[in-house]
């Protein structure tokens, strides 16, 4: 089994090649013709923009409509301040998340695995290298490598 550092995930591999960084595609924009870019169209830069539907009490909507800028401004104000306020929680979940998708995956049947997600879930990193002190020494220090970004400690400044 192979697992991406990043997400923990196993990686779905057919062969030893796909390890291997894939080449680049040839140039081949040297043997097109060089074509003039399309006319751009009328109105605002689109910027990445993404409409989607929220849902929201009539109450909300006012006071939405009354923020400087309108409604769209201040949701992604809100936005940015909450990603901001969260960023810590957002991170050790997402360490949690890369740790137990490697852990249920390797050390379902290990002594210690059910304590050791309950330590890993709410932040506990000591009850996690006990929980965890009697498995093989890679899986053990590879689960600890990939729960390291789950303890608040790691992500205070």
């Amino acid at each position: 089994m192979v697992f991406d550092d990043r997400t923990g995930r196993c990686l779905d591999l057919d062969s030893v090649e796909d390890l291997a960084p894939q080449p680049e595609p040839a140039d081949s924009s040297s043997k097109e013709t060089v074509c003039a870019p399309p006319p751009r169209p009328r109105g605002r830069p689109r910027l990445g923009v993404v409409a989607r539907e929220v849902t929201l009490l009539p109450e909300h909507w006012e006071w939405l409509s009354r923020q400087p800028g309108g409604a769209s401004v201040a949701i992604r104000r809100l936005v940015v301040e909450a990603r901001q306020s969260y960023a810590q929680e957002d991170g050790a979940r997402a360490g949690q998340e890369v740790a137990y998708r490697f852990v249920s995956a390797i050390a379902g049947n290990l002594p210690g695995y059910e304590d050791a997600l309950r330590a890993l879930f709410v932040g506990d990193r000591k009850r996690f290298d006990m929980s965890t002190s009697a498995w093989p020494e890679d899986v053990r220090d590879y689960a600890r490598a990939r729960a390291s970004g789950a303890w608040a400690e790691a992500l205070t400044p």
